[in-house]
């Protein structure tokens, strides 16, 4: 399938400061696409290049097989719905919704009938003559999809768009965008920082940083099969630990860790594990047990943490600094001598940082 949307090698600047460095990003067509990052990651950059708004230093970008490499933002033909809403405080929502139409020249009497169609389909068609201040957030950012949504763009996307509404809106507004962009079969991009957002609503995730993409897969797969360390920390895998391969016995491979400790892993569970590399795991990828084992990672409890079904430990082995979960029935002091009992589904392989 050719994509609906291909940025290719793209780079961009801010003066001298490189921004987007050899972006590259297929997004077929119907599909939602997330763009997820912190602050400064590029994320919004990226949506302002393929906007238009800011131009590539190198690469192109095409939309639908057509070069918008050097197009000018109003040629581009793709709907925006910002994180400010944007709209017109003198218009009404009827009006504000229309605009895109009047400005494509469109008859008076089809610009409202295509207003009131797609008003309908956003829950506003009794608010319709009301102005932008007499609604409210979760209203004013209905009236901006629709009127992104009016002109059927061959590309419609996201800036923020939820950072402005409370908790339970945000997430009532993700699922009726969701419905939307999946009824009207829309090729959409999302630019967002929150990861439950981009998972909950996206096909496929690009996790950012630096102007460059680290990982674009599906949210199940960057979830649990981060392609490395930068990809695992973000969706949680707190603790890296560098191990290497002293024995193999079929699937079963016996690791050591600094200091000696011993580690029985999996490859049936885990995948194929490299002579070195490291185990990365979640804080309830690793139980904490005081009973007399030899297995396990030793460590030393330093702060408890209660999080209401488990306790958080920080503690500290040879391998540095870790984070483990133990049990409510049993807490356990600070200088405690315990291991670490890796879950093997909570865990996952990554290259060894000190080998790539």
């Amino acid at each position: 399938m050719a994509p609906a949307l291909s940025l290719s090698h793209v780079s961009a600047h801010y003066g001298a400061t490189r921004i987007l460095d050899d972006l590259s990003l297929r997004v077929d067509g119907g599909e939602l696409v997330s763009l997820l990052g912190a602050s400064g990651c590029g994320k919004t950059t990226t949506l302002r290049v393929i906007a238009g708004f800011l131009p590539a230093t190198t690469g192109t970008i095409t939309l639908g097989g057509t070069d918008l490499t050097r197009l000018p933002a109003h040629r581009r033909n793709i709907g925006i719905v910002f994180q400010n809403y944007a709209l017109f405080p003198h218009l009404t929502v009827r009006d504000n919704v229309a605009f895109g139409l009047k400005q494509r020249g469109m008859a008076a009497a089809t610009r409202a009938r295509e207003a009131a169609e797609i008003l309908k389909i956003v829950g506003l068609a009794d608010f319709s003559d009301r102005f932008p201040a007499a609604l409210s957030g979760g209203q004013r950012q209905r009236v901006a999809l629709a009127r992104a949504l009016v002109v059927r763009p061959p590309l419609l996307m996201f800036d923020e768009p939820l950072s402005n509404l409370d908790a339970k809106l945000r997430i009532d507004m993700r699922v009726e965008i969701r419905q939307l962009q999946q009824s009207n079969g829309t090729t959409a991009v999302f630019v967002t920082h929150d990861q439950e957002e981009a998972f909950s609503i996206s096909d496929r995730v690009a996790i950012m940083d630096s102007g460059r993409i680290h990982q674009f897969d599906t949210p199940e797969t960057l979830y649990q099969r981060p392609a490395d360390s930068f990809v695992a920390r973000f969706v949680g895998f707190v603790n890296l630990v560098s191990l290497q391969v002293s024995q193999r016995n079929g699937a079963i491979v016996t690791t050591q860790g600094p200091g000696g400790y011993r580690l029985l892993l999996d490859q049936d569970r885990l995948g194929p594990i490299p002579d070195r590399f490291m185990l990365a795991a979640r804080p309830d990828g690793l139980r904490i047990s005081d009973a007399d084992i030899d297995e396990g990672i030793p460590a030393t409890v330093g702060i408890r943490t209660y999080l209401g079904r488990t306790y958080h430990y920080q503690v500290e082995t040879a391998s540095g600094p870790l984070t483990a979960t133990g049990s409510l029935s049993d807490p356990l002091g600070a200088g405690r001598h315990v291991r670490l009992i890796p879950d093997l589904d909570q865990c996952c392989i990554l290259p060894d940082k000190e080998s790539t």
